[in-house]
């Protein structure tokens, strides 16, 4: 991934519609949700859901696919895989040392 794939996917979940929609998204797993069952669980309308959906499969990070009238939509793992990827690649190289992970507690929301 180039910085310029990685500005835009940091982009696309930096608006907080658009990160609790992927955060269902990665949550539900591959079988993904249709639009509609995501809008009523964020409570987002669904003409701006689509707007946001739009944003993060241009960003990489979510796929879509019908499935007979409805069409689900799902977190790209490998997109946010890649992404994560970038964001560690050069962990640790300047010889500074890096936090073990169980010395960084995990907050959850």
């Amino acid at each position: 991934m180039d910085e310029k794939r990685a500005v835009a996917a940091l982009g696309a979940l930096a608006q907080e519609s658009r990160l609790k929609v992927f955060r269902l998204l990665v949550r539900r797993g591959p079988s993904g949700l249709a639009a509609g069952e995501i809008s009523q669980r964020v409570g987002v309308p669904p003409t701006t859901l689509s707007f946001h959906l739009a944003q993060l499969n241009r960003a990489g990070l979510v796929t879509s696919r019908r499935e007979g009238r409805s069409i689900l939509y799902a977190a790209d793992y490998d997109g946010m895989q890649t992404l994560m990827g970038f964001l560690v690649d050069h962990c640790c190289q300047d010889g500074t040392g890096c936090a073990p992970p169980e010395a960084a507690p995990r907050r959850r929301r």
